[in-house]
């Protein structure tokens, strides 16, 4: 495409691990320098290695190094980098990091601080998103806070409901109520997680759906107005708010239900003026859909969008962020076949999936074919520390349709070699080689109505 001249030069990777190595391998392929920071527990780490040159920025907690906004801005600075990729996590979403970065005259390669403002607060989004014809989830997010006006609110949308913190993430601050009577202890309990949590302790109700699918779009903008969705993503699988399993295209949904979902999730970006990549999270329930959240950055499972769609998001968003148009329009694109992916974890899944620190003595994995993909920070001899969330790799197998996705993939988890630490490998291996989920019997409670069987199943 035109306009390569105007590419980023030099690109900071404002974090560490799996993701701070997949940056770098795009950027290396179009002609891109890299800087990666980290810090002390990292010195000896993959991304530290991949890249052309690397600074440390402080000690091992992420508070006193990858949370250090001044820091990395001043090594953009000293290593003379034109522009910044925050990845997930850390200070991906976070409005004035983005804001600072952009003030300094580097490139901020996601969207603008006011897009990430704009969708930070649940409630704010969920104004918005109304405004823009986006369907939400019966529920209440208005101003007022007292118990009664929250106690009549979720009596008015029958029970059950859900509390949220309105500032909560990661699962904090959320209480499922089913009983009338439960309700006032619930609420005052949910403030508390919420101002203890998170300085806040606004909530926003909705109706609680009993059976839902958690269904992602992946939307991509530029700076010139043109917006696509690349089609859609179940996250259905997931333990405490966290994902376990993501595909690629959602099994089992109506032409129509997709197209709808596609063309609101870019209502919604356009909402915003927003640019870069970015998903619209919803919950699908006989037949409907809801908006949820949207996170305003690249996703943990990109690669299960990157394979069907045959685009490298990385790149587009590298190119996006140095002024690039789409080459391409909705009409343009299709889908290719399936694509599953896993989050392999050093975890105790015997022992509630506790995180596990130690020496990975062995880590070998089959790469050999184009249908497998194996997203790692990591290499045999390293060690986990316990600082850092605890994934040791994604996972991930595409085919031409969904069944041989997941037979690819069980046998590239098979073929998997990794101890020095307990891990999450057999449970994997138990879950997506379940037949209700080889079924698509798909739903947000999928692995806790499993939990026993799963963990007591021989591998």
């Amino acid at each position: 495409p035109c306009g390569m001249d105007k590419m980023i030069k030099k690109l900071l990777i404002a974090n560490r691990g799996e993701i701070a190595c997949r940056i770098i391998k795009t950027a290396q392929k179009l002609g891109v320098r890299t800087v990666a920071v980290y810090s002390t527990a990292d010195a000896n780490a993959r991304h530290v290695a991949m890249a052309d040159e690397a600074y440390c920025i402080g000690n091992p907690p992420s508070r006193e190094s990858y949370l250090c906004g001044d820091k990395i801005i001043a090594t953009a600075k000293a290593s003379g980098a034109d522009a910044i990729h925050p990845a997930y996590g850390f200070l991906s979403e976070n409005a004035d990091f983005a804001a600072a970065v952009a003030d300094a005259g580097w490139i901020f390669v996601g969207p603008a601080a006011s897009a990430i403002s704009a969708m930070g607060g649940k409630s704010q989004a969920k104004t918005l998103m109304q405004k823009a014809g986006v369907p939400l989830i019966p529920g209440y997010h208005g101003e007022a806070q007292d118990e009664a006006t929250l106690v009549r609110e979720a009596m008015s949308m029958g029970l059950p409901v859900l509390l949220k913190a309105s500032a909560g993430g990661g699962g904090k601050g959320m209480r499922a109520v089913h009983e009338e009577a439960e309700l006032k202890d619930a609420i005052q309990a949910a403030q508390r997680e919420g101002l203890n949590g998170f300085g806040d302790s606004r909530l926003l109700i909705e109706k609680l759906l009993l059976k839902p699918r958690h269904v992602e779009v992946q939307i991509l903008a530029d700076q010139h107005g043109h917006c696509v969705y690349l089609f859609d993503r179940d996250c259905s699988l997931q333990r405490r708010h966290q994902k376990v399993v993501e595909e690629a295209p959602a099994p089992d949904l109506s032409a129509e239900l997709r197209q709808a979902m596609g063309q609101a999730a870019v209502q919604a970006a356009q909402a915003i003026g927003y640019s870069n990549a970015g998903t619209i999270e919803f919950l699908v329930d006989n037949g409907q859909f809801y908006f949820m959240e949207m996170n305003t950055r690249l996703q943990v499972e990109h690669p299960v969008t990157e394979m069907i769609s045959g685009l490298d998001l990385v790149e587009w968003q590298l190119r996006v962020a140095s002024g690039e148009a789409l080459t391409f329009s909705q009409s343009d694109l299709k889908v290719h076949g399936h694509a599953v992916e896993v989050r392999l974890y050093a975890e105790d899944p015997a022992h509630d999936f506790l995180p596990q620190i130690g020496r990975l003595s062995c880590f070998d994995y089959p790469t050999a074919q184009a249908w497998q993909r194996v997203d790692t920070g990591f290499q045999q001899g390293d060690e986990i520390s316990p600082y850092y969330d605890p994934m040791l790799a994604k996972v991930i197998a595409w085919g031409d349709n969904r069944e041989l996705a997941i037979s690819r993939l069980l046998q590239t988890l098979s073929a998997m070699r990794v101890s020095g630490l307990r891990h999450n490998l057999s449970y994997l291996q138990r879950v997506v080689g379940h037949p209700d989920f080889i079924a698509g019997q798909l739903a947000t409670d999928f692995l806790v109505l499993r939990h026993d069987e799963l963990l007591n199943m021989t591998s």
